[in-house]
């Protein structure tokens, strides 16, 4: 492509309008002239034949030539540059007169007949123009003359034969035409001054042209000459030629610029001295040094053992500073959340909020030096474990969600259907880099959208490559502050860490993950236009399915009516929606989904709306009554952070309710098995049972620290029944040798007998060898927590202490019995806890209520089965269908979901016969399986000595 210079530039954009307009202005003026030109030639033609059609009148009533030819000839005589030649026509359109002989009259004849003559008419042949007006009788002798001439005898008739007689002509307005009168006009004369027109047009726009370049030339001499000037010095001084500047006065911008190429060129020259210097301080010290390069090898090698010790001593230092910032944050976090659950006025709710977000933030700064450290010293150790992928995502999205609902941005997940859902690797780390990433993005992002979005773009047997992107419409970064971005404890712009806080760790730790796992991270942005964050990522795939199987073939052909408004949430609905099948009708305004719903006959298999788009919430209300009329499953999309809103308006007035941004599993899910009007379980969300019991256990807790001691003393009475509390190793020794425990929670630093000396003495002597022993640490370094296994600890509980982690540690080493009588697929007690959120006393109770239905349901399904009754078979199997989903029990679950969805298809009985029979096979070996795991937990209760 040919690049051309700015002079030329600036020419054809100057030159090129002025052209344009003054042609187009002269043409318009031009040729208006000649249509004037034409019209007054036409004018002063009709002055001059009318009157003389008005005075030929009698001299053609009279047979009177001589008298009229001199009146043509006198007229054309007066007008002689202008008239070329008049003639007069009589009745019957034979030349009656001419002003002087014409070879040609044939132009000036009328071809058409008199009547169709009725006022002054011009025609235009070549450089000549004929006008005609009709000679009408105004006296009347006409008529007298034609009566007298026409009163001849019939003998006379007889001997002139050849005579005829003449019959009077009317026009339209009963008006006697005695003929016409034509006159030939010259054009010369109009044609010259036509011509004069547009060469005085054409010079008034060669004219402007002049001026325009006139002013086009001063403009390329004040701006176009200096810039090429400093294009001119620019490229000297990258030859070298540091002391080249610009010289003399420039005009705005272009002064401004002189100046940063001057002083530019000045830092350049200071620079290459400064650095030649160096060089030259170098060379000199090189050359002294050359004698004792033996001795700077010694020294390097020694150097070597100190840069070795002081990463051990690093280290050490990280371990220690890590336990000893987490142990004072453990005691503030802790009870900062022990106190939201106490009765405290408004004011104070929100003092003891702030102290748990502000530490907690310290707590995240924390982790980020801490993983940073640990990148740098190359200690990071990453796993590689099956995890589901969209699970994963969907998880730590809706952590960071609330962050985008409170400013009122669109946060939008975005992952290819071809991604498969099963793979491996570390997940811990795949959030850790999407949280900061989506986190950044929404933090510099005051309105609009952030989107992450991930397809695949390489796999083979064994690992796929995804591309993940996470696009916002925030701040941008300027291009000359991107080099920056990357680096340690720093952020584009120095302000922005007043403005937004934040370490300017979290893209190191990113990019360096990302690095370790074999990927690659990159990113394009412009200010004031957003960002787009790209990473290529490279992951395992599962040999076994992780995450929840779903039959998304069920929603084929069924019909969904979509409303968003907001575009990026619909295209991606859109897509999915698409891809499993369904009839999709999709409207972006209430407008359209009032019309859509306003129709009577119109029913959809679900609807799928979005709070946003409504002018207040009564207009939401009125939309959500009027869908409801229309399907039984009425989904509705909220972002929502008002509690009195999502119950009584979003909550009340739809049959499910879910917050944005939504993963595709989420809502297939909620699709396939849509609530029911028995139950109206709004998936994946359980129910939330109070569990006021403690379980019956004795705990030992042992910390130095008062403040955690208390912590995890208040937290244990909440769960357990005893609770031993001791502050230091010693005496827990010594409760140890004394008392039976079901578990021991050992603090690892403590003065004197320090946590390990005290587990291994323990494990030793005493009367809890077998007993759990968790430490609880604020060790994060690998080998810190290798050391603590390797003493014979059993688990973890890392500081800062949350009741979730202490729940689960006491669910999985206290009341997580063992069962060796059946297979997980028939009864999976860790799944019952999961779906009973971790309650063991909930599980079981549902456990029961499931073998306690199991006879009355065998008999139901026994008796549809042999009546083949399709409605009964349906109901009794859909009930135990949402039974199962509470239980554990997977390979009933899929069973019953499967016969379900055949009843639904109005599959026939016979059909599905084997899959009911091995359903009843199943309900047989899930009650035996039942039976055991029951009556295991109602033996296996913990001592509570």
């Amino acid at each position: 492509m040919t690049k051309y210079s700015l002079r030329s530039w600036v020419l054809v954009l100057a030159l090129a309008p002025t052209i344009v307009v003054g042609i187009l202005l002269g043409s318009y003026f031009t040729i208006n002239r000649f249509y004037e030109l034409e019209d007054t030639l036409i004018i002063k033609g009709s002055n001059i034949v009318e009157p003389l059609a008005i005075a030929s009148e009698f001299g053609i009533i009279n047979q009177d030539r001589e008298s009229t030819k001199r009146l043509l000839a006198a007229s054309q005589i007066n007008n002689a540059s202008l008239i070329h030649s008049i003639a007069v026509f009589d009745a019957e359109n034979q030349l009656f007169v001419t002003s002087h002989y014409h070879k040609d009259f044939e132009t000036m004849r009328f071809k058409k007949p008199l009547t169709a003559l009725i006022s002054t008419e011009h025609e235009t042949i070549g450089d000549t123009l004929v006008i005609r007006v009709p000679i009408i009788s105004h006296t009347g002798l006409e008529s007298t003359l034609l009566s007298s001439l026409n009163r001849v005898s019939d003998t006379e008739r007889s001997t002139q034969q050849n005579q005829h007689f003449i019959e009077p002509i009317f026009n339209n307005q009963q008006e006697q035409i005695l003929g016409y009168i034509s006159v030939l006009l010259n054009k010369e004369n109009a044609l010259l001054e036509q011509h004069r027109a547009a060469i005085a047009a054409f010079i008034i726009v060669l004219i402007g042209v002049q001026f325009n370049l006139f002013f086009t030339f001063r403009l390329v001499k004040h701006v176009n000459h200096p810039i090429t000037e400093m294009v001119r010095v620019v490229a000297k001084i990258r030859e070298g030629k540091l002391d080249t500047r610009l010289e003399g006065n420039l005009i705005g911008e272009l002064d401004l610029l002189k100046r940063g190429i001057n002083a530019m060129a000045g830092s350049l020259s200071e620079y290459h001295d400064e650095m030649q210097q160096n060089i030259d301080q170098a060379t000199s010290d090189l050359r002294e040094t050359l004698e004792q390069i033996e001795i700077q090898n010694v020294e390097l090698d020694l150097a070597k053992k100190r840069a070795l010790e002081a990463s051990r001593i690093k280290s050490e230092f990280l371990a220690n500073m890590s336990h000893e910032l987490r142990t004072p944050l453990n005691g503030v976090i802790g009870f900062a959340r022990q106190l939201l659950k106490t009765p405290l006025h408004t004011s104070q709710l929100d003092y003891i909020k702030t102290i748990e977000r502000s530490a907690s933030n310290l707590l995240g700064i924390i982790n980020d030096i801490l993983d940073f450290s640990k990148l740098e010293a190359g200690k990071m150790v990453l796993e590689k474990m099956p995890f589901a992928l969209r699970e994963t995502l969907a998880e730590t999205l809706t952590i960071i969600a609330g962050s985008a609902q409170e400013k009122g941005l669109e946060l939008v997940i975005d992952i290819d259907s071809n991604v498969p859902e099963s793979v491996s690797g570390d997940s811990m780390r795949v959030s850790q880099i999407i949280t900061n990433l989506v986190g950044n993005a929404i933090k510099f992002t005051d309105s609009g959208s952030v989107i992450l979005k991930i397809h695949l773009v390489g796999h083979d047997e064994d690992n796929i490559t995804l591309r993940c992107e996470v696009i916002d419409t925030g701040i941008g970064i300027d291009e000359s502050q991107q080099e920056y971005l990357f680096q340690a404890f720093g952020q584009a712009d120095s302000s922005i860490s007043r403005r937004f806080g934040g370490t300017g760790l979290g893209l190191v730790i990113t990019k360096r993950l990302i690095n370790q796992m074999g990927g690659q991270i990159g990113f394009t942005s412009a200010p004031n236009k957003g960002s787009n964050f790209w990473f290529i990522l490279p992951l395992g795939i599962s040999q076994f399915e992780i995450g929840e199987v779903l039959p998304v073939n069920v929603l084929q052909h069924k019909s969904v009516l979509l409303y968003e408004p907001r575009e990026l949430s619909r295209d991606t609905l859109n897509r999915r929606l698409v891809s499993w099948q369904l009839i999709l009708t999709n409207v972006a305004n209430p407008e359209n989904l009032t019309s859509v719903l306003q129709s009577q006959n119109t029913k959809f298999d679900y609807i799928i709306m979005s709070c946003h788009g409504f002018i207040d919430n009564a207009s939401l209300i009125h939309l959500l009554q009027q869908a409801r009329q229309h399907t039984d499953c009425l989904v509705l999309l909220h972002d929502c952070v008002d509690q009195d809103v999502i119950i009584n308006v979003l909550k009340a007035n739809a049959d499910v309710l879910l917050n944005t941004p939504i993963s595709d599993l989420t809502l297939a899910r909620h699709l396939i098995y849509p609530p029911t009007p028995a139950t109206l379980v709004s998936l994946p969300e359980l129910p939330i049972i109070e569990d006021t019991q403690r379980i019956k256990a004795s705990v030992l807790a042992v910390d130095d620290n008062i403040a955690n001691l208390k912590l995890i003393d208040t937290l244990l009475k909440e769960l357990v029944v005893n609770v031993v509390t001791v502050n230091n190793g010693k005496d827990a020794i010594t409760q140890a040798q004394e008392h039976t425990f079901d578990l021991i929670f050992m603090d690892i630093q403590m003065p004197g007998t320090d946590g390990i000396t005290a587990t291994q003495q323990i494990r030793s002597a005493s009367l809890n060898r077998n007993t759990p022993i968790i430490a609880v640490t604020a060790h994060t370094i690998a080998e810190e927590r290798e050391k603590i296994l390797a003493c014979g600890m059993d688990g973890f509980l890392p500081k800062p202490i949350d009741e979730v982690s202490l729940k689960g540690v006491i669910n999985r080493w206290i009341i997580k019995p063992k069962f060796t009588y059946f297979d997980n697929t028939i009864l999976n007690w860790d799944l019952c806890l999961t779906q009973a959120n971790q309650k063991p006393d909930l599980a079981l109770d549902m456990l029961k209520m499931l073998v306690s239905s199991l006879p009355e349901t065998v008999e139901a399904i026994d008796n549809a089965l042999g009546k083949r009754d399709s409605a009964t078979l349906l109901q009794a199997v859909h009930k135990l269908h949402g039974a199962t989903c509470y239980c554990g029990v997977p390979t009933t679950q899929k069973l019953c979901k499967d016969i379900e969805s055949a009843l639904k298809h109005k599959i026939d009985i016979d059909d599905i016969e084997p899959e009911i029979l091995e359903l009843l096979d199943e309900l047989t070996k899930v009650e035996s399986a039942a039976n055991q795991v029951i009556n295991q937990l109602s033996v296996d209760t913990p001592n509570d000595q």
